[in-house]
Formats: structure tokens, C-alpha cells, sequence
């Protein structure tokens, strides 16, 4: 609300935030020189980091989960405030194109699991000699790389 002050978001030790995200110290300040969170130090140099780094970090280890790189995961954290808390509007504003994202990861992962059955069932795991999946090396024709994985369909044969 306008006009509204802010909770002042308190500094936890860089051993609270491993301890409560179950994520390695080495990791946190990995996200860190990505610029993923932020730490200060204060006198010393151990790290302190605010306490809605909980929420980041649990953030970075979802948007990981469903399949972007750590560097989509900068952009999208890139939007959110730095002058305040995040709020749970914020958060919600940022994973709204998740929707697309873990469909697209079910489609892929629902072909996976049809193709392992069948190449397994083939046995050949060759997709230059697989008489099923790909007669004559006909996918070859679509260019370069796992052309049945990069949602090419299956070549017609007869």
C-alpha cells in the first residue's frame, strides 16, 4: 500500500540460510557470484544474507526442478525488487510462465518415456539401422542432431 513502511528484512548467518534451505554453503555463494542473492558483511568476513534469501534460494531450486538454466533463473529474478521484500504478488507475477514451461518438460518427458520403451524393446539403439523408429536413416534427412528428441516426428515408412 502507498505510503505503507516495509518490514526491515533481518540478516541471517551464512550457516542459518544452509542450514534452513538445505543448500551447501559452496552453492550459496556460487548463486551469489551469478548475482542470484546478495550477502553484506559486517565487521568480518562472514557473509550475511537477508532473510527472504530463503525464498530465493527455494525459487532458484524449483526454477532448476522444471528446467531452466541458471541463467534464465538471473533473468527472471532480475525482476523483482530490490528496494524491498518481494511480495507474495511478486513471486506470483514471476512464475506465471512456469505453466508453459512444466508443460512443455511433461510433453518431453511423456516421449521419453514412449521412445525408451520402444528403442529398449528394438534393442538396436541405433537410430541409423532401427528398422522401427527410424527406417533408412530417414530423420537424417531433417538435419543435424537427435532429430526424434527435437519433437520431429517419427518418418513415415512402409
Amino acid at each position: 500500500m502507498p505510503g505503507q513502511a516495509f518490514k526491515k528484512d533481518p540478516l541471517l548467518p551464512i550457516g542459518e540460510i544452509t542450514k534452513r534451505s538445505g543448500v551447501a554453503a559452496s552453492a550459496l555463494r556460487y548463486y551469489e557470484s551469478l548475482g542470484l542473492i546478495s550477502s553484506s558483511r559486517q565487521g568480518t568476513t562472514r557473509r550475511y544474507f537477508p532473510r527472504s534469501t530463503l525464498r530465493r534460494v527455494a525459487f532458484i531450486l524449483f526454477a532448476q526442478k522444471i528446467g531452466y538454466s541458471l541463467e534464465e533463473i538471473v533473468q527472471q529474478l532480475a525482476r523483482l525488487p530490490t528496494d524491498k521484500m518481494p511480495t507474495n504478488r511478486d513471486w506470483q507475477a514471476l512464475s506465471r510462465g512456469w505453466k508453459q514451461q512444466v508443460a512443455q518438460r511433461i510433453e518431453e518427458l511423456q516421449r521419453l518415456d514412449m521412445d525408451l520403451d520402444h528403442c529398449i524393446g528394438c534393442g538396436c539403439l541405433s537410430l541409423q539401422r532401427c528398422k522401427l523408429a527410424n527406417p533408412n536413416d530417414l530423420a537424417g534427412t531433417s538435419g543435424t542432431g537427435p532429430r526424434l528428441w527435437l519433437s520431429d516426428k517419427a518418418p513415415e515408412h512402409d
